[in-house]
């Protein structure tokens, strides 16, 4: 029998500079895919996430957005960041449009775009945060690997979410949060009692002149090279707590430890007492273009 062929375009986000950044497959045609086969595909590609585009008739994508389904080689999520720009950024190319809208589980993200440097420069708006459980320094020192003197004491280690709950912990230096020693299996077990699923360790400071902030995400597929979601629940958590201003830009570096820089620029606004604007924004490069021949 004649196999089906998908086609698909490999991206690298949060980069301006292609073999750097987080890596994804974006499937621009899944109409008729179980969800089986995507989790096989996902698996197939081994990246941290893989995204299936489901064209619709455009004045459904106008009204709804376009629908697009994110898997690891895992499970399906709801929402995550650089699946979620770098998506928007292929869909961008096909349409032109300055904004695109897509359909995610989690609701509706919009993701605008301006030329920056002949690259066309992201920023999707993230859902307003649930700010949720406050942790112990000794129990995340613990869970982390962290000497409890190397947590921020001056800040709250709290679960935060933007459509994906991480749990933010604030790092005193840079030369510590290079020195992590982490381990999955430790923070495995805390984060499913304490209801975050990941951690996102940030500190002051930065190996790259042009960034504010250093970060690191470590999961159960390795360290994360660009972690978009984090990074809206982290400028949430900034703001909520004085670490940003209100509508100030700061750019997180993130992925140096495993070979693969990334920059993302993050922003919240804050009216009354309540966080809301969340941006994540970065630029993102295409770097294969081909087809998967999956069996009738």
């Amino acid at each position: 029998m004649t196999p089906r062929t998908l086609p698909f375009v490999w991206l690298d986000v949060f980069t301006d500079r292609p073999l750097e950044g987080n890596q994804l497959a974006v499937f621009t045609d899944a109409r008729g895919l179980s969800q089986e086969q995507m989790q096989a595909i996902a698996r197939e590609t081994k990246l941290s996430e893989t995204t299936f585009i489901f064209p619709r008739d455009p004045k459904v994508e106008l009204e709804q957005g376009v629908r697009v389904r994110i898997f690891t080689v895992d499970e399906e999520l709801p929402f995550a960041g650089h699946p979620t720009l770098g998506t928007a950024t292929v869909v961008r190319g096909a349409s032109g449009a300055d904004t695109i809208t897509l359909d995610l589980d989690a609701g509706k993200i919009p993701v605008s775009f301006r030329d920056e440097n002949g690259l066309a420069f992201g920023e999707m708006r993230q859902r307003d945060p649930e700010f949720l459980g406050l942790h112990r320094i000794e129990d995340v020192a613990r869970a982390t690997g962290l000497a409890a003197a190397d947590i921020d004491d001056n800040l709250p280690i709290q679960t935060v979410s933007t459509g994906l709950p991480f749990t933010i912990v604030p790092v005193r230096s840079l030369a510590a949060l290079q020195n992590l020693k982490f381990e999955w299996a430790n923070a495995k077990e805390y984060l499913g009692k304490s209801g975050g699923r990941f951690f996102y360790f940030i500190a002051h400071g930065a190996v790259n002149p042009n960034t504010d902030m250093h970060a690191r995400m470590i999961f159960y597929g390795g360290e994360d090279p660009a972690t978009g979601s984090a990074a809206g629940c982290g400028a949430s958590w900034m703001v909520q707590y004085g670490v940003a201003k209100p509508g100030q830009k700061v750019a997180i570096e993130q992925g140096l430890e495993c070979g693969r820089p990334s920059r993302l620029v993050v922003s919240a606004d804050k009216v009354g007492d309540k966080v809301t604007d969340v941006r994540v924004g970065g630029t993102s490069v295409a770097i294969m273009r081909g087809e998967l021949l999956l069996p009738s």
